[in-house]
């Protein structure tokens, strides 16, 4: 088995490089194993291990780079390893001590209380953290602000639950940069637990903020709109709504039907865009129904942990789909989409208008001599799963040139209106990246990635619904 393994020595060099091994390993192999096996040839190899069953945490690395624990991952032919994303002590050894110095201990109260059998169900799914550091390594708020990251939230949260603790969790957890997070939920993924920190922690931390008063002044703005307007931004322009009707039949024979939740951005912000989708669903045969009185979904306030209103929202939302008959919903925004199938429970299905499109089976579009890159919406690859479906598509019409890291833009969990400092400077990371590609123009599926990244670069961005209908453009043209 060849294997890549990076190697540096601080003490003797500034740069590291890869070195390739080729090793004997059994059939079903972990990456422990394999590193094992290079130890016995190589022994100034220098990496981490304790139990070598997934209990302690200490064998985390990159593999193939994705944060695995070495012991629980099979080996393959060909893999690269390498550290966390974490300042390197030597070879595959990271500095894991600053990290974990921000892990609070339970402070015991006077008195003994033991936990109630609700309270030991709720701190359950927060306490099986192995302290693997695999979330930290991938928090992009941590590399621009100073927050102490989400295991130090999740063990906040796990506290302010334990009625045996008398240590205030909340304002340690707001100055240690709570509203920092832009719940991109990449903590979540890589967790080798599958500890849900966003939903599980750090929503419900701002939700107890919010009871004590401590919400930012920005988000409780925020709400105070929903409820005078039924949304989460101010009318600058026509809306969307106030430019269709409620039902738009196809221009040939009838593939779908599907309701149309347009959401608050593309209703109010980019209206042209939810145009564009139109157009594009018309041409493939999908019949689109659009109830007028639809509201916000309430992703802002969820992430923001402002509850209270939430289920009239849901209640209005759910109605008017309902009462039209319609069995699937669709989206096109990426926090509405991840909010309606993880936030609500629905009489009816959701899916996102890149899911649509790829089920039904689009006519084919002319060809762009574009060079374009794509950037995946956190509420699209990781709250929907859906990373696929709008790469096919956009290969339809351009070349697509990816960027070399999939990261958050700095748009979500209530950052931009709330940390605005933490999301500008995520959109010029974002930025960096983009400019590498040399690409013509950025395409995404999210109204907030699409506004805010179209924010700060010179690069124009487009969504993958106006991307096809230029190409069916150029098409018709050809045809004329």
């Amino acid at each position: 088995m060849g294997v890549r393994v990076f190697r540096l020595n601080p003490a003797r060099e500034k740069e590291g490089k890869f070195r390739t091994y080729h090793v004997e390993v059994q059939e079903g192999a972990r990456v422990l194993h394999v590193l094992h096996a290079i130890h016995a040839e190589d022994p100034t190899l220098s990496y981490r291990y304790c139990c070598g069953t997934g209990q302690c945490g200490s064998c985390a690395v990159r593999v193939d780079g994705e944060p695995k624990l070495a012991c629980m991952t099979e080996a393959r032919d060909g893999m690269t390893v390498e550290p966390l994303n974490l300042p390197v002590r030597k070879d595959l050894v990271v500095e894991m001590e600053p990290a974990l110095a921000q892990i609070a201990p339970l402070l015991p109260k006077g008195q003994a209380e033991c936990p109630a059998q609700e309270q030991i169900a709720a701190i359950k799914p927060l306490r099986d953290c192995i302290e693997c550091l695999a979330c930290v390594s991938v928090c992009p708020a941590m590399e621009v602000a100073e927050f102490a990251g989400p295991t130090a939230m999740r063990q906040g949260m796990r506290l302010a639950l334990d009625p045996r603790d008398s240590g205030g969790r909340i304002p340690e957890a707001i100055r240690a940069g709570l509203f920092t997070c832009t719940t991109c939920q990449a903590c979540w993924k890589v967790c080798p637990k599958d500890i849900q920190i966003p939903g599980k922690a750090i929503e419900k931390l701002r939700a107890l903020a919010n009871r004590e008063g401590l919400t930012l002044p920005r988000h409780l703005e925020i709400v105070q709109l929903v409820k005078e307007t039924g949304r989460t931004v101010p009318r600058t322009e026509t809306s969307f709504l106030e430019q269709v009707d409620e039902v738009i039949e196809p221009a040939g024979p009838v593939k779908a039907t599907v309701g149309f939740f347009v959401g608050c951005m593309y209703n109010l912000r980019l209206p042209k865009t939810a145009l564009d989708a139109i157009e594009v669903l018309k041409r493939n045969g999908v019949r689109v129904i659009i109830p007028h009185e639809q509201v916000c979904c309430g992703s802002p306030l969820i992430r923001t942990g402002q509850l209270e209103y939430l289920p009239t929202l849901q209640g209005k939302n759910i109605e008017c789909f309902t009462s039209r008959g319609i069995d699937t919903v669709m989206t096109m925004c990426a926090g509405c989409g991840s909010t309606l199938k993880n936030d609500y429970r629905t009489p009816f299905t959701v899916k996102d208008v890149n899911e649509i499109l790829t089920e039904i089976g689009i006519e084919p579009p002319a060809r762009l001599p574009l060079t374009v890159t794509y950037h995946d919406p956190c509420h699209l690859l990781r709250g929907q799963g859906i990373r696929d479906q709008p790469r096919a598509l956009i290969r339809r019409v351009a070349d697509l040139k990816e960027m070399a890291v999939v990261k958050c833009c700095g748009a979500g969990g209530g950052t931009r209106s709330g940390a605005p400092d933490v999301s500008r400077a995520l959109a010029l990371k974002r930025d960096e990246e983009i400019e590498k590609t040399g690409a013509d123009c950025v395409i995404s599926s999210c109204p907030f990635c699409e506004f805010h990244i179209g924010t700060f670069s010179e690069t124009p961005v487009k969504n993958v619904t106006t991307l096809l209908l230029e190409g069916y453009r150029k098409k018709d043209e050809g045809k004329a």
